[in-house]
């Protein structure tokens, strides 16, 4: 004889307010656990327990040491190995003079890891803000103290606010095409309407006139490839050039000047004494 299954007993849903009071105990339990979290971590970030004992400082430190970053940039970081601000903490050290870039991390338990970068200077900023700039490598203008740069060969930047990095540029194609001519670049000079000159250590000026980057070294290279043998011809220093005509340049040399015809290439400039 096969009985027949019993059947399962039906589930009844809960009442409304039953399910309204479990809905309001899970969010109080979680909203317990929350604060619960939360006062754990208030507590951990002003626990006197877990204090910064160390801060590593790595990089190449030739304008700086270890005291004087140390000195500077330490009163200004505050709270424990939780708490610190590594953003502020960034901050405190690149305020340090000649620190370019920092990057502050953390390193369990107790020690702050410093990473720094130093401004590498390549020029001389003459500019309105004040005389103690320098352009370091990337063409970024900063201020330091121009008693603690050792190289006395430094070029010298003039110009508009912001051009820094462009005159740098330009300066890298210039100087190998003048130290063809056994001269370097000792003075750059971008006017407000884009005119470029040089002053050479020699004492000569050369105006390198307005147009793009390409332009302008295309010019001076021209100038450079001929300069020889229109100097050779009377043996005198250079004393200033103009590169701005169109279809060559004039020189003036040493008691000598020279004037390009109308028509006249670069390679045939006219020349008559002073």
């Amino acid at each position: 004889m096969v009985r027949a299954p019993t059947p399962a007993p039906l589930a009844l849903p809960l009442p409304a307010d039953v399910r309204l009071t479990h809905a309001v105990a899970s969010a109080v339990y979680a909203l317990a656990a929350l604060g619960a979290l939360a006062a754990g971590v208030l507590w951990l970030m002003r626990s006197p327990m877990f204090p910064i004992r160390a801060i590593q400082l790595d990089g190449e430190l030739a304008r700086n040491s270890v005291p004087t970053i140390r000195a500077n940039a330490t009163p200004r970081l505050a709270g424990n190995f939780f708490s610190a601000d590594l953003q502020r903490g960034r901050a405190a050290f690149e305020s340090v003079p000649w620190v370019r870039r920092a990057v502050v991390r953390r390193v369990w338990p107790d020690r702050l890891v410093v990473r720094l970068e130093e401004h590498r200077p390549a020029a001389l900023w003459e500019g309105e803000e004040g005389s103690d700039q320098l352009v370091n490598s990337f063409g970024e203008v900063f201020q330091a103290n121009l008693g603690d740069v050792e190289d006395d060969g430094l070029p010298r930047f003039a110009g508009p606010a912001g051009t820094a990095g462009q005159m740098l540029a330009l300066y890298r194609r210039l100087q190998p095409v003048f130290e063809r001519l056994a001269q370097g670049v000792e003075r750059m000079q971008l006017s407000g309407r884009g005119s470029w000159r040089v002053e050479l250590d020699s004492g000569a000026t050369v105006e390198l006139g307005r147009g793009s980057e390409d332009e302008v070294v295309a010019r001076t290279e021209r100038f450079a490839r001929t300069l020889t043998q229109v100097a050779g011809r009377w043996r005198q220093p250079l004393e200033y050039a103009d590169l701005r005509h169109t279809d060559g340049y004039a020189v003036r040399l040493r008691g000598v000047s020279t004037h390009p015809p109308a028509s006249t290439p670069a390679t045939g400039l006219a020349a008559k004494r002073n």
